[in-house]
């Protein structure tokens, strides 16, 4: 769909990536067009997979998670079975709130969401090197976060206007 994608939907698509709470209302007016055109648009693009869900972004300090690091794993194997069995694993864990395979020296990186230092220690310790896939864990620990912008850069060229 992504081809057939028009500057309306591009500018629902941007709209919607900075306030997923927009009234439907409030998201036709911004795009410039009426409310049940602009509903059968979302509903089409929640539909074509390109609007995957909602979420509310939490300020983990706030709820009590101090600490972001991230773990980079090497596996004993890169055999598709191993791969897929690690990554299962990794779904079970909920102190890992991101999971990417590299390509490169490392295999996966994982992005942490831990309370303190020994909730972190605790799962590399218990639960990451003790994976029986995993071979090598390096991890880092963030110091502060210099940029985070949700979501997928969409261009102004596609939209027809500047992006915030």
């Amino acid at each position: 769909m992504q081809n057939q994608l028009d500057v309306t939907d591009w500018k629902i698509l941007r709209e919607l990536q900075a306030d997923g709470r927009i009234t439907n209302v409030e998201l036709a007016r911004r795009v410039g067009i009426s409310a049940p055109p602009c509903l059968r648009r979302v509903r089409a693009l929640e539909q074509s997979g390109i609007i995957k869900g909602y979420c509310a972004l939490l300020n983990e300090k706030k709820i009590g998670h101090e600490l972001v690091a991230f773990a980079m794993v090497g596996l004993h194997s890169q055999a598709e079975a191993d791969l897929v069995a690690f990554e299962e694993r990794v779904r079970s864990w909920p102190i890992v709130r991101e999971c990417y395979m590299l390509s490169g020296e490392i295999d996966f990186i994982l992005k942490c969401i831990a309370s303190d230092l020994a909730s972190f220690q605790d799962f590399v310790i218990h639960s990451l090197t003790a994976a029986d896939q995993v071979d090598s864990v390096k991890t880092t620990l963030a110091i502060r976060q210099s940029k985070f912008v949700p979501g997928v850069y969409i261009p102004a060229a596609v939209t027809g206007a500047s992006f915030k």
